[in-house]
């Protein structure tokens, strides 16, 4: 059984009250420069494996939360959202729900009766009720990756003195778990796993706890309140695996006056800290700016993920809110890596290294990893296009960490490697997209365009026992490889490692050539994949042509020809510009066409880059505006992220809160 299975799930409630007090929220976010709302995090579940709302994480935690729509439910957060139980389940409505009571009139305040404000920072969640008299402060904060805290402090509005009851109940939604209890403790068990989870009441235990197997009540003793004061009640929730065991946190945090306060400040000083970071750059450094380079940084605080299970470093999800995306991808992880060294250099070094931790001996990387292989297995049929070279110079440029460039170095060097040694089929220093078993859709996959259209006649090809390529040679992947040669010249030279600096440098020089000369067609200005013995070109203008202005392996003329192409509104000067098919070829499928004719921001990223590479630096911002303006939702507030977008329409498709969508638009923000 793997270590998933054997996973321990904790869920360590302590409570402690103590008088605090609690700015508006309005001067909170006024003082910090933090934005409220990006996100949209409430949620209507339907069933337990509804994946349709948003969640809120930060820290790399595995599970989440958002804010409860239904009335009965208000008094909590909705949640948590479990990513460790199957491939995502809300294993409550609201695990930990209050009631209160007023001991003098023995009437309920049914917080679903007050005026409820509910607002989200990439720092925390809170919600707000207020009644006549009473008002109820709730906020949420991840003090680490396996622990969130919510405090609720309950004040006093009116002139008299009031004795309030409190009680906090929950239930679990999801049948494969269930609770078992004592008179202090509550246990949650997992018929999935050997998971399981503890409820432990610190510094004031319950005056009655009834355990049930799916649900939980406690009751604490009356809480008095002079007019105008306020006491906090502090819970936490932690989940956690065996292997973080030691780090000691089914301990609970101190049950001291000012310790969520405190923490939450941190929080919020950090995340204002990572936003005032970002040099932004001219004419893009407005408010509306600065809020989406928040939201793409809440988005991929969502996806980040701890190191747990097979998993041993830190990393993105692709998106946590599709369930089949709960794992690590390869080229995502690069481009993650990219945007992430800008305000978080030690992840992005983490994502890199979290997929370097599945290459081979011989040097190959798995396409997809994930934590737990019962519910997903990790895909060794093939792997992603060469960006990971790309990803560590870009890393290096922010924090200038030799110690790491060296820690990658012959790892980098084995990887790039590996596609002469088994991805040039005929041996001539052209690579072919290819497969380990012999599939024509792994090796599909390996381009990481799917369903491309210049794969519709493809055939494939034996290189030897457990190496496969297309029967032809691809204009992306061998401009990834002339920039990884430039850029593996440049951390050789940076090492003081002259000998493979020239040596990189040369065969970026040769490799550039051939590129000009051999994938450029002059007649319709454009670069094509070619058959592998060179007798024709693969006629697909999609957006792999614009990988050699990407990397700087074009001519001038050749990119200039390129471009005027690429801002032909018939072709690709779209709504949202750059989509991955020329808007004019038959196959050309907008909506729902996946690589067929969607926008895909990596790719778009690429084209800009490409645009300012070689001179068009005004059309390059006119794409970003493009961009910004046109696909849906992007600059408005509670509007997810999307995996692709309509290029005709502008409509978002696929998945929400998707990674890579996030990072390529902070990268179009800020300097580069």
């Amino acid at each position: 059984m793997n270590t998933f299975s054997k996973g321990l799930l904790a869920i360590g409630i302590s409570f402690s009250f103590f008088l605090t007090s609690c700015e508006d929220k309005s001067q909170e976010a006024e003082e910090t420069g933090l934005p409220a709302d990006l996100l949209n995090y409430k949620a209507d579940l339907s069933d337990q494996e509804d994946h349709k709302p948003l969640a809120f994480s930060d820290q790399g935690a595995w599970f989440a939360y958002g804010f409860p729509t239904a009335a009965e439910y208000q008094g909590g957060f909705a949640g948590p959202f479990l990513m460790t139980q199957e491939n995502g389940v809300w294993s409550s409505d609201v695990l930990s729900r209050f009631r209160i009571t007023d001991l003098r009139t023995g009437d309920i305040l049914h917080l679903n009766q007050f005026d409820l404000e509910q607002c989200s920072y990439n720092s925390h969640l809170e919600q707000n009720y207020e009644g006549e008299e009473i008002r109820v402060e709730q906020k949420l904060l991840f003090l680490s990756a396996h622990t969130a805290a919510i405090s609720t402090r309950i004040q006093n509005k009116s002139k008299k003195s009031k004795d309030l009851f409190v009680e906090v109940k929950g239930e679990l939604r999801s049948s494969s778990l269930s609770l078992e209890g004592n008179k202090i403790s509550v246990g949650i068990r997992s018929d999935q796993s050997e998971a399981q989870g503890t409820i432990r009441f610190q510094s004031h235990l319950p005056e009655e706890l009834v355990v049930a197997e799916d649900n939980y009540y406690c009751r604490f003793r009356e809480i008095s309140l002079e007019a105008g004061a306020a006491d906090t009640i502090i819970l936490e929730h932690t989940f956690i695996f065996p292997e973080d065991l030691a780090h000691g946190e089914l301990q609970g945090s101190p049950s001291v006056a000012g310790y969520f306060d405190q923490k939450l400040e941190e929080r919020m000083a950090e995340k204002e800290a990572q936003l005032n970071a970002m040099e932004f750059r001219p004419g893009f450094s407005g408010l509306r700016f600065f809020d989406l380079a928040s939201k793409c940084i809440l988005t991929l605080q969502n996806n980040w993920r701890s190191a747990a299970g097979e998993l041993e470093h830190a990393g993105l999800f692709p998106s946590y809110h599709y369930r089949w995306f709960h794992g690590f991808w390869a080229w995502d992880s690069w481009k993650h890596a990219v945007a992430l060294a800008r305000y978080d250099p030690e992840l992005a070094k983490d994502q890199i290294r979290a997929m370097y931790d599945f290459m081979d001996q011989d040097g190959f990387i798995a396409d997809c990893v994930y934590r737990d292989t019962t519910i997903e297995k990790h895909n060794f049929r093939n792997t992603k296009p060469p960006l990971s070279v790309w990803s560590v110079w870009k890393v290096f440029e922010q924090d200038h960490d030799t110690v790491f460039l060296a820690e990658m170095y012959l790892q980098l060097i084995k990887q790039h490697e590996w596609w002469y040694k088994f991805r040039d089929h005929d041996g001539d220093g052209l690579c072919e997209y290819g497969s380990t078993d012999g599939s024509l859709i792994a090796a599909k996959w390996e381009s990481g365009m799917d369903n491309g259209v210049r794969f519709d006649e493809s055939t494939i090809l034996k290189n030897s026992e457990g190496a496969y390529s297309l029967e032809q040679e691809s204009i992306d992947l061998n401009s990834f490889l002339f920039m990884e040669k430039n850029y593996l010249s440049k951390i050789s030279r940076t090492l003081m490692q002259e000998e493979d600096a020239d040596r990189f440098s040369s065969h970026a020089d040769s490799l550039g050539q051939r590129i000009r000369e051999e994938f450029f067609d002059p007649e319709t200005g454009w670069f094509y994949d070619k058959k592998i013995d060179g007798s024709s070109f693969i006629r697909v203008k999609g957006s792999e042509g614009w990988s050699a202005l990407f990397t700087g392996a074009a001519s001038k003329e050749q990119a200039d020809l390129m471009i005027r192409n690429m801002m032909d509104p018939v072709q690709f000067w779209t709504k949202v510009p750059f989509q991955t098919l020329s808007a004019d070829h038959p196959e050309f499928e907008p909506d729902g066409g996946y690589w067929r004719g969607p926008n895909w921001l990596d790719q778009s990223y690429f084209a800009i880059m490409g645009l300012e590479r070689y001179g068009y630096g005004s059309e390059a911002d006119s794409a970003r505006k493009r961009i910004f303006r046109n696909a849906q939702g992007v600059m408005r507030p509670g509007v997810a992220i999307r995996e692709n977008y309509n290029p005709i329409t502008g409509e978002g498709l696929e998945a929400q809160n998707f990674s890579w969508s996030a990072a390529h638009l902070l990268l179009l923000l800020i300097e580069d």
